[in-house]
């Protein structure tokens, strides 16, 4: 893709980016916007979904014509489908006069559902009818009504996993999903952090009749090291915040380092005994699945270990009956397991923090206090360990 094209993408769309995986999303946005296909958009929250909805739109021949946006997850249940396709007077209680709904609004142009895993499945059905058919009808009327609109739906979930737990219906997900863009994180493409810098800073800087100058290497480089949960928006947030209460066109190290949280991302325990690594969490959708796992893995464990330790104290009686009634067994015939120092979890309390609090409290006591043997066992530094001992309160 040459540069003109990429600049026109970037001053008229917003998308910004010169990554491999950029340039073949926005090769297959140039692609599909000409078509009336329906676009399944997925990634992580803030990589920049309905930007991408915004310029499948303004780049199709129905550009003329409303874009409308809505967000599934902050309308209410009991609301959503009178929002979307609108109701009589007297429909229900409040309903006082009779209401378009965004369907109407945006007919021949564009419908932007975002958050589409929250819809509920109620209202999926009557979104599929109007995908199938292009009909539905007002909450309230029996009339049917006719429509012409482009769908294009978004969401951080994974929706084959909204499928197996019966929350997304598997005929609508096919119907949304004729053409899938994946947006990557922003941590998978890091070398458009300092295009995206500079283009938030300009736009800021005009905004504010400030000169933008630039960053210097040392801050860029610290940038291109963090992790941005929050993605593109974090970052957009950040260089925003920092232009604006600064009123500098040049970001140095010393200003941002004003505006960078003090505490790393959180994490979690990866693995049991000896050498325990720690990873940071991800707060995406494609490792809650995995999240569920590592909470199941550590309460059965626990689990078998108290099992276990009933055993054992079951056979020590046995093997004391037998020692005085039938023979003397040497202590070293059987093997007893200790389980005292095993973290205490339990199964009301349960969440990343508390487990990560007992597993490193645990550590600390097993080596009686010594940070540094700590901290080797735990697989941290000795900074990371007297930070989490500080947030825990741990002694």
């Amino acid at each position: 893709m040459d540069k003109s094209t990429l600049d026109l993408l970037k001053s008229q769309f917003g998308l910004v980016g010169v990554s491999p995986k950029m340039i073949e999303i926005f090769r297959t946005i140039l692609k599909v916007a000409p078509t009336d296909l329906n676009v399944l958009i997925t990634g992580e929250t803030g990589t920049g979904k309905e930007v991408v909805a915004n310029a499948i739109h303004k780049l199709s021949k129905r550009k003329k014509f409303p874009f409308i946006s809505v967000n599934c997850g902050a309308i209410p249940e009991t609301l959503l489908e009178s929002e979307l396709f609108g109701h009589e007077k007297g429909a229900f209680t409040g309903a006082y006069e009779q209401r378009k709904g965004y369907f109407e609004v945006a007919n021949k142009g564009t419908m932007f559902l975002d958050e589409i895993g929250e819809m509920p499945i109620g209202t999926q059905v009557k979104l599929l009818r109007v995908l199938e058919t292009g009909e539905f009808n007002r909450l309230g009327s029996t009339e049917i009504r006719k429509v012409d609109v482009r769908v294009i739906a978004a969401t951080n979930k994974i929706l084959e996993e909204e499928i197996y737990k019966g929350t997304f219906r598997q005929d609508l997900y096919y119907r949304l999903k004729n053409l899938h863009i994946i947006l990557p994180p922003l941590r998978e493409r890091p070398e458009d952090i300092p295009i995206l810098i500079d283009y938030f800073a300009e736009k800021t800087c005009s905004r504010l009749g400030i000169k933008y100058q630039g960053i210097s290497l040392d801050a860029l480089n610290i940038l291109r090291g963090l992790q941005w949960e929050g993605n593109v928006r974090e970052l957009k947030n950040l260089i925003e915040t920092i232009i604006q209460l600064e009123k500098n066109g040049f970001i140095t190290i010393e200003i941002l380092k004003k505006y960078l949280p003090p505490a790393l991302p959180p994490y979690v325990v990866t693995e049991q005994p000896k050498e325990t690594s720690l990873i940071p969490i991800s707060r995406s959708p494609e490792t809650t699945l995995g999240l569920e796992v590592i909470f199941k893995t550590l309460l059965d464990l626990k689990k078998d270990v108290e099992l276990l330790k009933g055993a054992i104290n079951e056979l020590n009686a046995k093997v004391d009956a037998l020692s005085t009634n039938i023979i003397e067994l040497k202590p070293e015939a059987y093997h007893i397991v200790e389980t005292d120092g095993f973290p205490n979890i339990s199964g009301e309390n349960v969440n990343l923090e508390n487990i990560e609090k007992e597993i490193i409290s645990y550590t600390l006591k097993k080596y009686k206090g010594n940070r540094r043997l700590t901290a080797k066992a735990l697989g941290i530094s000795e900074r990371t360990l007297y930070r989490k001992i500080n947030q825990y309160n741990l002694t």
